[in-house]
């Protein structure tokens, strides 16, 4: 178990499933995660500073060739079917890597906006699967691209108010219990649209406040156990919401920290289990956001690195802790 950082092992580990992994099981079974993947890859490495460990264009030419022509927008994998998340994915790829001038914006744009339904939720795709993580992707993407007064605000604002609960947190779809994840992607949502008044604030900070449990960790939700992704998905809506420090940061770092695996690289669920990019890319933005040293700034809206979106003018009045020197 490490106490610091392991950045050159991670960025050995996040190289590696771009190589030899191709050829296991474990790659193919995972084809529909993949432009997820390299977003997160992409967006690990670049928190830690090595975004140069992918090959650009090898990267912007995967993200192509997952272009589903009939749907005019992004699949997760060459000959899949385009989907919101993925689409997002890509968006946020090309953002990163400074290629959005090879996203036909108009097409993209209408393929997102054919997602909504009379409820002002969104599908995921044109199978019609509604969950308010796909209603964060349609709002992020389309800010991203510079279309969000294509959207109407209001009926989307008003789905979201719809899955607000008693306890303050958000759920998948109104009615649903809340959960940490769409507590993240309904109030970063808010925040991209200016409509953060319709959080109840004061419930919701003690709601993502009782998240912490006495090993440092973090649940999404009530009696379960702690999970490195909700180093994020917490500690982002605390950030956007500007009280981040209503939780322990040091044991939280600590728990974060003690789920890396010191021989191959990368972060687990928690200590003693296997490393994926999933837990590695959310360890690394928590530590991110906790103001750990020498990592690279972090915007909680976006979950991109803050530089990128304050040259898109997206900047909006998060706060997260100090970065510390040492």
């Amino acid at each position: 178990m490490s106490t610091s950082l392991l950045v050159p092992q991670h960025v050995a580990y996040i190289r590696a499933l771009s190589g030899d992994s191709k050829h296991e099981l474990s790659y193919d079974l995972s084809a529909h995660l993949r432009m997820n993947a390299v977003y997160w890859s992409l967006t690990a490495l670049l928190i830690m500073g090595h975004g140069d460990a992918l090959d650009r264009d090898e990267t912007i030419d995967f993200v192509m060739s997952c272009w589903d022509e009939e749907a005019g927008a992004f699949s997760a994998h060459p000959d899949h079917d385009a989907h919101l998340r993925s689409t997002l994915s890509a968006i946020q790829i090309l953002s990163m890597q400074n290629a959005l001038n090879r996203v036909d914006v108009d097409r993209v744009v209408k393929y997102i906006l054919s997602l909504q339904q009379p409820s002002g939720s969104f599908a995921g795709d044109a199978f019609g699967e509604t969950d308010t993580r796909f209603l964060y992707c349609a709002v992020n993407a389309l800010s991203l691209l510079g279309k969000l007064d294509k959207l109407d605000i209001e009926k989307t604002v008003a789905y979201i108010r719809r899955c607000r609960n008693f306890d303050g947190g958000f759920g998948a779809v109104a009615g649903a219990e809340s959960h940490a994840s769409r507590v993240f992607v309904c109030v970063a949502a808010l925040a991209i649209l200016d409509r953060l008044d319709e959080v109840d604030q004061p419930t919701l900070y003690w709601w993502l406040s009782e998240r912490q449990l006495p090993n440092g960790g973090l649940n999404g939700r009530p009696e379960k156990l702690e999970d490195v992704c909700y180093s994020f998905w917490v500690s982002s809506a605390l950030s956007i919401l500007n009280k981040l420090t209503w939780i322990d940061s040091s044991k939280l770092e600590a728990f974060i920290l003690s789920a890396q695996n010191t021989e191959s690289g990368g972060i687990a669920d928690r200590a003693g289990n296997m490393p994926d990019i999933f837990h590695t890319i959310f360890g690394l933005a928590g530590l991110s956001l906790l103001g750990y040293p020498a990592l690279v700034d972090l915007d909680p809206v976006y979950c991109m690195p803050a530089s990128i979106i304050e040259n898109l003018g997206l900047r909006k009045g998060w706060k997260a802790l100090q970065r510390r020197t040492s």
